[in-house]
C-alpha cells in the first residue's frame, strides 16, 4: 500500500490515528496531549476525534493509569501517555498491582486488557536525571502485562497498533532520541508487527548481541567493528518485546 517518509514520532502519530478511526471507543489521555504532547505526537488528533476522545489529565500519573484501568475494565480501548517514563512510578502500583493482576484476581471474569500506556523513553543526551531513564527492567519481572520498545519508525507504527489490540495491558517505550532522527518509509495504512518476536537483524556464527530501542543502532556498529578489526562474526538480535521475550529466537 501507500507508504509516506516519518519519522519516529509522526510514525506513532500515524497509528494513533489509525487507532481512534478503527476504534469508536478507544480514547487517547495524558498531560498535554490534547494540543500535541511534549513530544508533537498527537498533533491533530483532538481537532480530527474531538476532546471526548483525545484529551489532557491532571499532572497525576497513578490517576491517568488508574482511569486508564477503568475505562478498559468498562469495555473501551485506553490509550494512555506518560509524559516521560521516568514519572510512570507513582503508577508503578496501578500497573503491577492492579492492571497487571486484574484478569487474575476476578478469574478472568474482568479484565483491563484492552489498556496500553506509552511513554517517551531512555537517554537524550540532555535531560539529566528525570527525562533520561530506561525503566523498563523493573516491570519486566511482572507477569500480566506486556513491554514493547521499538527501533524505528516502521516498527514503532506495527508494534503500537498490535499493542492497542493486544488482550493484555502493554507499556509502549518510544526511544525519544529517535522521534527526529530516525526516518523511514512507513504505510499510511493500519498494519501489525507481532508481539513477542524477536528479529534477526543479522545473522552471524561467532557470537549473539542482544538489544532493543535506541541501543539496537549501537550494536549494529559494534558488529561491524568486531567484524572488521578482529574478524569476530556478530549475530544482531532486536528483542522488540521486552516482556514476555522471544527466548526460542535468542537461543537458536
Amino acid at each position: 500500500g501507500q507508504t509516506q517518509k516519518m519519522n519516529l514520532f509522526q510514525s506513532i502519530t500515524s497509528a494513533l490515528d489509525n487507532a481512534l478511526a478503527k476504534d469508536p471507543t478507544a480514547v487517547v489521555f495524558g498531560e498535554d496531549v490534547a494540543f500535541g504532547g511534549v513530544f508533537r505526537c498527537t498533533v491533530g488528533l483532538r481537532d480530527k476525534y474531538g476532546k471526548d476522545r483525545v484529551f489532557n489529565t491532571p499532572l497525576c500519573e497513578q490517576g491517568i493509569v488508574g482511569f486508564g484501568i477503568g475505562v478498559a475494565v468498562a469495555g473501551a480501548t485506553a490509550i494512555a501517555e506518560i509524559q516521560f517514563a521516568d514519572y510512570i512510578f507513582p503508577a508503578f502500583d496501578q500497573i503491577v498491582n492492579e492492571a497487571a493482576k486484574y484478569r487474575y484476581r476476578s478469574g478472568d471474569l474482568f479484565n483491563c486488557g484492552s489498556l496500553t500506556i506509552r511513554a517517551p523513553w531512555g537517554c537524550v543526551g540532555h535531560g539529566a536525571l528525570y527525562h533520561s531513564q530506561s525503566p523498563e527492567a523493573f516491570f519486566a519481572h511482572c507477569p500480566g502485562i506486556k513491554i514493547v520498545i521499538p527501533r524505528s519508525p516502521l516498527q514503532a507504527k506495527g508494534l503500537l497498533l498490535s499493542c492497542i489490540e493486544d488482550k493484555n495491558p502493554c507499556i509502549f517505550f518510544e526511544p525519544k532520541i529517535l522521534y527526529r532522527a530516525a526516518v523511514e518509509q512507513v504505510p499510511v495504512e493500519p498494519y501489525n508487527i507481532p508481539l513477542s518476536q524477536a528479529e534477526v537483524l543479522q545473522m552471524g556464527s561467532d557470537v549473539t548481541l542482544v538489544a532493543w530501542g535506541t541501543q539496537v543502532h549501537v550494536i549494529k556498529e559494534v558488529a561491524a567493528m568486531a567484524q572488521e578489526k578482529l574478524g569476530v562474526s556478530c549475530e544482531v538480535i532486536d528483542l522488540r518485546t521486552i516482556l514476555p521475550w522471544d527466548t526460542e529466537t535468542v537461543c537458536k
